[in-house]
């Protein structure tokens, strides 16, 4: 924001609620804090005491009984003067707190710029600054172990590792092309390029972690399918633990697909109810239709109007089971399995189906391990609740299976960093190609290497990489290299 200015918002989401907070930050802050409480300019609350009083506006009586904490700059989460005025949660009291703090000075603060101020006054690094959002979104507990360990600074740290590794290694060459009258150590091609593709490793391993990010966002996709009345709206509302979806004893009661979200461990799971899927799932016509399943009574639409609706829910359960991560094949166990359209079945493997053999209630329920074999089996009933608890149980284990989810090392999860960490690799691989092909690690490129070194496009590659590096923390820092080679080589001693 522009020099001078104070800034204010509510902190919390708009509607009622117990308590709600509003922030102001600026150099207005101190005065501000004086006079809300009715106090004689000067009279400053103690910096991060909390005080309570009254809030007094500049027009009419006490507005609301509040819990203000005024922060001192630097030593504030934006550093600057940082105020933080706890009130009830009326919209009315919040909307007439941020109208009389506009009165005395304040402008509304934009998306964002509370952060984007303690990011321009180095409290946070841009990557941190971006956790904030990640931590404000996260919809499951790794989603939020992720973003806390962003937020702490632990990716920030491993970023400035590579960058203080790429430093070292840019000055060394930079030492070569500046300083050649220098009494330097001699030029050790070999161990120069073993630097570059130690740490191009070691970021192709920091972003072999990013397939990790929009699960973490997102969640992992569940697909519900099977013939209809197997029970695949049952298991929605089973999950969910209410009831989302229409039951009727009526096949084909659901005709187009329903998303929602439920929980399973520490992963949130976006889960679509679908269309039954009749083995003549392909496109048919108007003879073609299933007579086992009468028009709805309150419908007064034409048979082959109803065919159309019906044909377009299953076209789109069958786009949707050919994106999920996992689809979960719900059985009748009372009646033989289902024969599933060619479709379905190219795109179910081991990895990503779980078929679930519901109504186990009922006395016809018997096992029906033989169908679909290689798949795991769970047998359930949506009725009494029966095998849930273990469907919830193997899909976390399946999940983590399928994506061997590190949960001891960091993971990106910001589209961001791992498209400009594909930049710093692209660099650091360019680099490499300039040695000769007996001495470098021989990065994937059908590029030829050539027979000498050129120190100068060796140190642009390497500037690249740099400068990718700075643009996840925000501040590339180009006068850095020079402190690490007068350190390193002592030059001008």
């Amino acid at each position: 924001m522009p020099l001078g200015e104070t800034i204010a918002a509510a902190a919390t989401p708009p509607g009622e609620s117990a308590l709600a907070l509003v922030r102001a930050s600026g150099p207005l802050v101190p005065a501000l804090a004086a006079a809300i409480l009715g106090r004689a300019a000067g009279q400053i609350p103690a910096p991060r005491q909390a005080t309570f009083g009254h809030y007094h506006p500049l027009a009419g009586e006490a507005l609301d009984q509040i819990v203000l904490t005024h922060y001192a700059a630097p030593a504030s989460a934006t550093g600057e003067h940082l105020l933080e005025i706890a009130c009830h949660g009326n919209p009315l009291i919040i909307r007439r707190i941020l109208d009389d703090l506009c009165a005395r000075g304040c402008r509304p603060a934009r998306p964002g710029e509370f952060t984007r101020t303690a990011f321009l006054a180095g409290k946070l690094d841009l990557a941190q600054a971006e956790a904030v959002a990640d931590l404000i979104r996260a919809r499951s507990d790794a989603a939020l172990r992720a973003a806390r360990r962003q937020l702490d600074g632990e990716l920030s740290r491993r970023i400035q590792e590579f960058s203080d590794t790429l430093l070292q290694i840019q000055a060394e060459v930079e030492a070569y092309i500046d300083f050649p009258e220098e009494d330097l150590p001699p030029e050790n091609s070999a161990a120069l390029a073993a630097k570059i593709a130690t740490l191009a490793a070691a970021i192709e391993q920091l972003l072999a972690t990013a397939r990790y990010g929009s699960l973490l966002r997102n969640g992992a996709s569940a697909v519900i399918l099977g013939a209809p009345n197997a029970g695949k709206s049952s298991l929605l509302n089973a999950l969910l633990g209410r009831p989302r979806a229409i039951v009727s004893p009526q096949p084909g009661t659901t005709r187009d697909f329903i998303e929602e979200t439920f929980q399973a461990g520490p992963y949130a799971i976006q889960i679509t109810d679908t269309a039954g899927i009749p083995a003549d799932s392909q496109p048919r016509t108007k003879h073609q239709e299933r007579e086992h399943i009468a028009p709805a009574p309150i419908s007064p639409l034409p048979a082959s109007t109803l065919d159309s609706i019906e044909r377009e829910g299953i076209n789109r359960a069958l786009e949707k089971i050919a994106t999920a991560d996992f689809l979960l094949l719900v059985l009748d166990s009372t009646i033989a399995p289902p024969t599933l359209p060619q479709s379905v079945l190219d795109v179910i493997t081991p990895l990503n189906t779980l078929v679930l053999e519901n109504k186990t209630d009922l006395s016809g329920s018997i096992p029906r391990d033989s169908f679909l074999a290689d798949c795991k089996h769970v047998r359930i009933s949506t009725k009494t609740g029966a095998g849930l608890d273990t469907l919830r149980t193997t899909l976390v284990s399946a999940l983590e299976k399928s994506y061997a989810i590190p949960h001891d090392d960091l993971v990106l999860t910001t589209l961001r960093h791992a498209d400009t960490l594909r930049l710093t690799r692209t660099a650091l691989l360019a680099a490499l190609e300039q040695f000769p092909s007996s001495i470098s690690p021989a990065p994937n490129s059908a590029l030829p290497a050539p027979r000498s070194i050129s120190a100068e496009l060796l140190a642009a590659h390497l500037g690249d990489a740099l400068a990718s590096l700075g643009e996840i923390l925000g501040h590339p820092d180009h006068d850095a290299m020079l402190d690490h080679l007068f350190a390193n080589f002592c030059i001008g001693k």
